[in-house]
């Protein structure tokens, strides 16, 4: 069922999207250059022997390790990069959607929200400007971004079943630069929600 205009479950590409009001999303968007494509092309083939639930497990785990390993340019590494894109999410918590939890890792970020708005449009509104932004200062900044793309244009969401899952979520989504070997807590990490200590995670607030 959907209402108010979402799209309820539908793909752009290879990979399915829930587009629904209200109900959490956790979303991971990543830069273009963070992963090699030749590798992902190479593992999705050795991952279709797979069931269907096992592989898209395997597969997530695999991207995360992946990205973790802080391939690619890792423009979001640059402080005022990681800046703006956190401040591009906080920009409009409250109106388009309630931000929940978020991190801004060297070349990803996670956020976890409930939406107001049409989930790719909120993802789009995120990297239309921060892209144009790095791109600007591209140079004057050495991000090293090669060709006129910052991000991917595909997206990971994947809907919050119940308050055990939003824990769970909003856990990985603050521990994600300790398991990268940033910090060594949390806390921190600057471009995260785990360094404000806002109550995340709590329902009914």
């Amino acid at each position: 069922m959907t209402c108010c205009g979402s799209k309820g479950w539908y793909t752009r590409g290879y990979l399915p999207h829930l587009d629904a009001r209200s109900v959490p999303q956790s979303i991971t968007f990543r830069l273009a250059d963070s992963l090699p494509q030749e590798k992902c092309r190479e593992w999705a083939r050795e991952l279709e022997a797979m069931p269907a639930g096992r592989r898209d497990r395997v597969w997530r785990r695999t991207i995360d390790d992946w990205l973790d390993a802080g391939m690619g340019c890792c423009a979001l590494r640059h402080p005022r990069v990681a800046d703006v894109v956190q401040e591009t999410l906080l920009r409009f918590d409250g109106s388009r959607y309630r931000l929940l939890a978020w991190c801004v890792m060297p070349n990803h970020v996670h956020v976890l929200i409930e939406p107001a708005d049409a989930l790719p449009k909120i993802v789009q509104s995120w990297k239309s400007y921060t892209g144009r932004w790095a791109l600007a200062r591209n140079a004057e900044l050495g991000l090293g971004v090669p060709g006129a793309r910052l991000w991917m244009r595909e997206y990971w969401d994947r809907y919050i079943r119940d308050q055990r899952h939003l824990d769970a979520v909003v856990e990985y989504i603050h521990r994600n630069p300790v398991k990268a070997g940033l910090c060594g807590r949390p806390e921190e990490w600057l471009w995260s929600s785990a360094s404000r200590r806002t109550g995340i995670g709590a329902t009914g607030d």
